[in-house]
């Protein structure tokens, strides 16, 4: 992250040295070898290249020119073709170090965001079972992307699409009927084919019989009817409950059946027909994605009257612009990759901006020991819940766990680190980093060891004190990036490098024992990183204990 002075004063330079044109395409970086100094830009060769002049000499023109405070720079130097480094002061650092200090626990808050509203919906799981290990890793991802928007000051509903409607409620309607008739004792009755086998739907079959006795044995239309509002709030109370223990609540249950009462369905059909894009075939609806750049057209409304699941995606989604939102993002499991185009071509040709609506696509879970894949809890002898997972590893684990790898990356859930009590886990590691900075502050309270928190901390020199400000100055900027890449990862990983930070600078440099005013400018970084640790850990939804 370039100080703001250094971006002020390339400017200036370039437009003095008639180079105004460039000026929108200066871009800053950190070297990857730290003696090139702290910050890099290669916009002289952009220059030389575009004007067929030696990059190099325009690198020199452009450093005999630029005018910063000298207090804050230690060296500017062009190096290789025409790279322009610059080594920024240890009083730049400390003065840092105070601003990041005085920002206390807003430090990388933004106000980015402003006036901005942004929705985020993820879970969104049917009612008609439990939480497995896919929804989970959604769901923590989903809750950190709001959580990273919120941070930057955006205005964030978090929205989970409550599907409610549709065959797949029938299914478990007969599935769980077909379970309490053979509780009733007949054990023959027919389950059917492609009906629900989870342990989950005898649970609810013996709790209807033992509430209720035969009364629904009938099988009429309004006892299924029973068994599927039954099923549904049972399965969705589970959902809920399983993501509280994760620290995950939405803002909006979004019904899809209001689609439908409120005719927004037929809305959609309707617009789409003026538009020419709706025909029928076979007795079904069609929708000509072929016309909207698509490869082949789909059936919107079956022959039967039953719309597919495009249709209500599409007016769900165009519910979502009519309430305002500038950025919609939806969290989806890889494999609704082939059908978000469609929804995507659909909004488009209702008139929406879809540049809008973002679309991340996380990949599977995989649960492994020692190498080896577990399908089987040891406790149930069933496949993994995620319930049963948070039970038996806890819920920062298995949130930090889900987002440690990048989205789109495959993920193997090691339970044996999982299970690690040591600084293995990756989660352990940071907090041990926090609990162990609360511990510096106890004994300093303990000993009766007073620090200022108004000294000068020009007295930093040591280079892993260095390394650690350093450090901590990317944390906005890791912040913004994670948002804006839809990458929580991101911002584990920093937190890591902060964590080994923190760690290498305490075995090098004493805070209790030293003398004033290392003492206390110690005290101040130490405090700092304990704020980032904190604001970390809380936007990835995982605690900061004071004690391990």
């Amino acid at each position: 992250m370039e100080p703001e002075f250094i971006q002020k004063a390339f400017e200036n330079t370039l437009k003095e040295l008639g180079f105004e044109n460039f000026v929108n395409k200066i871009r800053f970086e950190q070297p990857r070898n730290e003696q090139f100094g702290d910050i890099a830009t290669n916009i002289a060769l952009l220059i030389g290249k575009e004007k067929k002049e030696n990059p190099r000499k325009i690198a020199e023109d452009i450093t005999s020119k630029l005018s910063f405070d000298p207090n804050l720079i230690d060296k500017i130097s062009v190096d290789g073709p025409g790279f322009i480094n610059i080594k920024l002061s240890n009083l730049f650092f400390t003065q840092e170090l105070e601003r990041m200090f005085n920002l206390g626990e807003n430090y990388g808050k933004s106000s980015k965001g402003s006036n901005r509203k942004v929705n985020v919906e993820y879970v969104s799981a049917n009612p008609t079972g439990l939480l497995h290990l896919g929804h989970g890793r959604n769901a923590c991802i989903g809750d950190s992307i709001a959580n990273l928007y919120q941070w930057l000051g955006y205005d964030v509903t978090r929205e989970y699409y409550f599907n409610n409607a549709g065959r797949q409620m029938q299914i478990l309607a007969r599935s769980i009927y077909a379970r309490y008739r053979q509780l009733l004792g007949e054990e023959e009755f027919p389950f059917p084919e492609d009906g629900y086998f989870g342990d989950y739907i005898k649970d609810i079959a013996k709790e209807i019989a033992e509430k209720f006795g035969d009364q629904y044995k009938v099988e009429t239309a309004e006892n299924l009817e029973f068994f599927k509002k039954y099923g549904e709030n049972w399965c969705f109370e589970k959902i809920r409950s399983t993501l509280e223990k994760l620290n995950i609540r939405h803002d909006l249950f979004f019904n899809e059946d209001t689609l439908y009462s409120t005719g927004k369905i037929n809305e959609v059909i309707d617009i789409l027909k003026q538009k020419g894009l709706v025909y029928q075939k076979d007795g079904a609806l069609w929708l000509a994605f072929t016309k909207l750049g698509l490869t082949e057209d789909r059936v919107i409304v079956k022959s039967s009257g039953e719309p597919t699941y495009r249709l209500p995606d599409i007016a769900y989604h165009r519910d979502k612009f009519e309430r305002g939102f500038d950025l919609i993002v939806d969290i989806l499991g890889s494999d609704h990759i082939a059908t978000v185009p469609d929804v995507i071509a659909g909004l488009g040709a209702l008139g929406y901006d879809t540049s809008k609506v973002k679309v991340v696509f996380h990949q599977f879970v995989t649960l492994t020991e020692n190498g080896e894949q577990v399908k089987m809890s040891k406790r149930s002898g069933r496949s993994y819940t995620l319930d049963e997972l948070i039970s038996e590893v806890g819920p920062d684990v298995v949130r930090f766990f889900f987002l440690m790898r990048n989205v789109s990356s495959h993920l193997e859930f090691d339970l044996g680190l999982a299970r690690e009590q040591s600084e293995k886990n990756p989660v352990y590691y940071l907090q041990y980093a926090y609990a162990r900075i609360c511990s510096i502050f106890d004994t300093a309270k303990e000993r009766g060891i007073e620090f200022n928190f108004e000294a000068n901390t020009t007295c930093l020199e040591h280079p892993q004190e260095l390394n650690l400000i350093k450090v901590q100055r990317r944390f906005p900027e890791v912040i913004e990036i994670a948002a804006e890449k839809f990458e929580p990862q991101i911002l584990a990983d920093y937190l890591y490098d902060l964590a080994t930070a923190f760690h290498t600078f305490y075995h090098n440099c004493r805070i209790i024992g030293s003398e004033e005013p290392i003492l206390s400018a110690r005290f101040k970084l130490a405090k700092v990183t304990q704020t980032i640790l904190k604001n970390g850990l809380t936007i990835l939804g995982v605690s900061a204990p004071t004690r391990m």
